[in-house]
């Protein structure tokens, strides 16, 4: 759909996806190929190494400067993906969390999830009692910023800067389609991801040895390839263990996008004609 609206108002692409800006995953994060950037520009796809990891503080850096370009060549910058916490990071703007201690990072990151759990119930309750007890990357950045800080990431957060939603005119759409359609998508994406070369990825992945607890290494069918590879399952085990990863991100997103951003935020819940929703987006664009 970003695709369409481009190609018909002359705009640009700018990746809001966690998991599209790494050059590692570009067959299991669906990046857009070689043949549709062709169509129209994109940016910040594949920019960064999967050994670096990207928060949404990096994004949101990166994705202004884009933006502020795109805007000085006349042109729409059309943002485009499915993490929320970017977005909200770009249009709210950043906690002024100082840089964390690597020593601090490293020990994190090395530690059990529910070691780092429990020792947050302690340290930081609040930001305890709302993540999910399975939640690693948010677990593990809560205790990281109280133990290299002193003070909860809930106390940074309410300092936020660097936002631009009163420098721009936001017109957001949020795509809420049925969810057995949505599913059934799913399903279908991750079996043509086997197709495209994914099991070659995963291996290419772990030849580098990576830190299994970098974004890259937790990116949806990493860990259930992963397994294959290391000969613990069957392809068709990691392929309906996939998919079923799949679903359930696309159930959490769904949940995070009809509640999370401003209730005035239009929401389209029909099954998708991307070429319709695009001609209308356009039309909107044009006349405002």
């Amino acid at each position: 759909m970003a695709l369409a609206l481009a190609q018909q108002i002359g705009g640009v692409i700018v990746n809001a996806d966690s998991a599209q800006i790494y050059r590692d995953l570009p067959v299991l994060s669906a990046a857009p190929t070689e043949e549709e950037r062709k169509k129209a520009e994109h940016r910040l796809y594949r920019v960064q190494d999967g050994a670096l990891p990207c928060s949404a503080a990096d994004w949101a850096q990166m994705a202004r400067a884009e933006i502020a370009d795109v805007h000085a060549s006349g042109r729409t910058p059309i943002l485009v993906g499915g993490t929320g916490l970017y977005a909200r990071t770009l249009l709210e703007g950043i906690a002024p969390v100082p840089a964390i201690d690597a020593d601090v990072r490293a020990r994190v990151r090395e530690t059990p999830v529910e070691e780092n759990k429990a020792k947050l119930d302690k340290l930081d309750p609040e930001s305890a009692a709302r993540l999910n007890a399975r939640d690693t990357a948010r677990i593990n950045r809560a205790l990281e910023v109280i133990l290299s800080t002193g003070r909860t990431l809930g106390e940074w957060q309410a300092e936020r800067e660097g936002g631009i939603a009163g420098a721009v005119e936001l017109r957001p759409l949020i795509l809420l389609p049925p969810r057995k359609w949505l599913y059934a998508r799913c399903d279908e994406r991750f079996a043509r991801m086997i197709d495209e070369g994914a099991v070659a990825e995963v291996e290419a992945l772990l030849a580098r040895k990576l830190n299994p607890n970098l974004p890259v290494m937790r990116g949806i069918g990493v860990r259930e390839l992963s397994r294959y590879l290391l000969g613990e399952n069957s392809l068709d085990e990691a392929v309906a263990a996939g998919r079923q990863a799949t679903r359930r991100y696309a159930k959490r997103q769904y949940t995070w996008f009809a509640h999370q951003p401003p209730a005035e935020w239009p929401r389209f819940r029909e099954a998708l004609d991307l070429d319709r929703l695009a001609e209308a987006l356009a039309l909107l664009e044009r006349t405002g």
